[in-house]
């Protein structure tokens, strides 16, 4: 009788994990998400969780896939860099990644009642997987528009191409804003922070060396006045740097 007890616990606590890993499913044994996969993981990362139950994180080593492979860059890569692919297809996709990315935006942004992140690292990783993206998104979509028009070097095509140019470069300013929430961060979350901007500002200005960066160098310029962590104002350092740099090349 005593065996039949310890076997029904035995039993009865195996089911109970099994349902917790159950409750939340997600695609991970595939080896890209597309973006009808983003789109079932979103909603359950937003709306799946209780308002007291933890969200995958980095540093739980049963849930860190999940938050893996939804910052993982090849998702989106895998499609956009194909050149086998034409460019009206890959911008199309492009633009369903980056409709995704803004409501993937929303998972990781809750705070406590210190105003801190409780999901910082996670924040972040999301933030620069956008980052990154928009990289792709603007390009593809600026290079779909001179395929499809009659006269790819007109002053109209110029027009559009260097407003979404500006678009992209506003976009890449608001990750600055985080600056102002700087008390909100970890220190390991102000290290990634300015990690972000070293990695994808970089990037932005070698695509585009010949932009109107003022809006950025501005914004840089005062969240340096405003920052307290020294990684932080070294990133914003080397970026202003970097534009003046940028800037004195294209004067000579």
């Amino acid at each position: 009788m005593i065996i039949i007890r310890y076997f029904f616990l035995a039993f009865l606590c195996l089911t109970l994990i099994n349902c917790k890993t159950e409750d939340h499913k997600f695609p991970l044994d595939k080896r890209y998400w597309d973006t009808n996969d983003y789109n079932d993981v979103i909603i359950e990362l937003r709306f799946g969780y209780k308002k007291d139950e933890k969200k995958p994180t980095f540093d739980n080593p049963e849930k860190r896939m999940i938050v893996q492979k939804l910052t993982d860059e090849q998702n989106f890569k895998i499609v956009l860099d194909d050149k086998e692919l034409g460019i009206k297809h890959r911008s199309n996709i492009a633009t369903e990644f980056f409709n995704q990315w803004k409501d993937m935006h929303q998972i990781y942004q809750q705070t406590d009642r210190k105003d801190k992140y409780l999901y910082d690292i996670e924040m972040l990783a999301v933030w620069q997987f956008g980052l990154d993206l928009q990289l792709d998104y603007f390009k593809l979509g600026n290079d779909d528009i001179k395929e499809r028009s009659d006269d790819p070097n007109s002053s109209k095509v110029k027009s559009v191409i260097n407003s979404n140019i500006g678009t992209l470069i506003e976009n890449y300013t608001i990750y600055l804003d985080e600056i102002n929430n700087e008390k909100a961060f970890s220190e390991e979350g102000k290290v990634k922070l300015g990690k972000g901007i070293d990695i994808y500002f970089s990037e932005l200005i070698r695509i585009y060396p010949n932009a109107n960066y003022s809006g950025i160098k501005r914004k840089a310029e005062l969240m340096l006045k405003k920052s307290k962590n020294d990684n932080v104002k070294s990133s914003l350092i080397k970026l202003i740097k970097l534009i003046n740099s940028t800037k004195n090349k294209d004067n000579t």
